[in-house]
């Protein structure tokens, strides 16, 4: 990762690997109206981070395929802060994957009939992950057994009531709950939401094991394979194969993460391949057959077909 600060523009300067394109990573974040961590105002993603104990507001733009440009909005001596600089540059990178190389992926994926012309279409799309683990399991937790569009409600409202706010020029700005707010809460606090019984229980149960340290990003990753960090997801309440492999794919970046049931991913498949009905399971993991390695973006640029 490259990044440096342009006294000139005021702004954080990250260079861009290739391919890139910002258009399709920005229409991804546009796709529902209902986000409520980050605001997309025409060219520019503002987003409020928790950086080095304070809250960061970020405004993100690329007007060139060689550079994304960081504002940082509410942080006046910035340029002075190598800290905060360099938290915001690694949260971006990780944000917009950026240092994985497509290349091997579009190689592979080329000459395939299925998944060759959606890759061609959103040529440069980049799988947009959640950094922050327990915003990542809390998205997986909430989406099980339920429409996108509720899933969108229930974050939300769990947002606005625990998160922490910043307001400029009249917009309020959100991130997500930290774990130890969630751990203290009793299941009625998000029963009150809409949660279901069981899903408030899961989400406060993640939140404690996070809290207290028997659950971190950094100790998943040094795990060191794919399946070993399956495994040790699953043993945690609430988290089944779907929401293991979601986390697997968005948030510890494991490109062969694949969320096998993931009802959006049939849907997909459904439409690209012209069907009257989903495929099956075993029809799916045939076709996974020739992505090995790289199913978390054959998986995410097939939801850019219906999302």
């Amino acid at each position: 990762m490259h990044f440096q600060w342009d006294d000139h523009a005021d702004c954080l300067i990250v260079q861009l690997p290739e391919p890139f394109s910002y258009e399709h990573n920005l229409d991804y974040l546009s796709r529902s109206t209902n986000e409520c961590l980050f605001h997309v105002d025409n060219l520019d993603i503002y987003k409020l981070l928790r950086i080095v104990d304070k809250d960061v507001l970020i405004a993100v733009n690329s007007a060139d395929s060689a550079a994304m440009r960081i504002r940082i909005i509410n942080i006046e001596d910035a340029a002075q802060q190598p800290e905060l600089l360099r938290a915001v540059a690694e949260y971006v990178w990780e944000w917009f994957d950026l240092g994985r190389d497509l290349m091997p992926f579009y190689d592979l994926v080329q000459r395939d009939p299925l998944l060759g012309p959606v890759v061609q279409r959103f040529h440069g799309l980049r799988l947009m992950g959640i950094p922050d683990l327990f915003e990542a399991l809390s998205w997986g937790i909430i989406g099980q057994q339920i429409n996108l569009t509720f899933a969108y409600t229930l974050k939300r409202r769990l947002v606005e009531a625990f998160g922490t706010s910043l307001v400029w020029e009249g917009r309020t700005y959100w991130s997500f709950p930290s774990p130890e707010t969630i751990a203290l809460l009793s299941p009625d606090a998000l029963t009150a939401l809409q949660f279901t019984g069981k899903k408030a229980e899961y989400l406060i149960g993640v939140a404690a094991l996070i809290a207290e340290g028997q659950l971190t990003k950094e100790r998943l990753l040094a795990l060191g394979s794919i399946q070993a960090m399956e495994k040790e997801l699953v043993r945690i309440r609430g988290i089944g194969p779907w929401t293991a492999n979601y986390v697997l794919m968005r948030c510890l970046r494991d490109p062969a993460a694949f969320p096998l049931a993931d009802v959006g991913l049939h849907n997909a498949l459904k439409h690209v391949m012209g069907l009257d009905d989903k495929p099956s399971l075993d029809t799916i993991t045939q076709l996974a057959a020739k992505w090995a390695g790289w199913e978390a973006y054959a998986t995410f640029y097939l939801w850019r077909v219906l999302y």
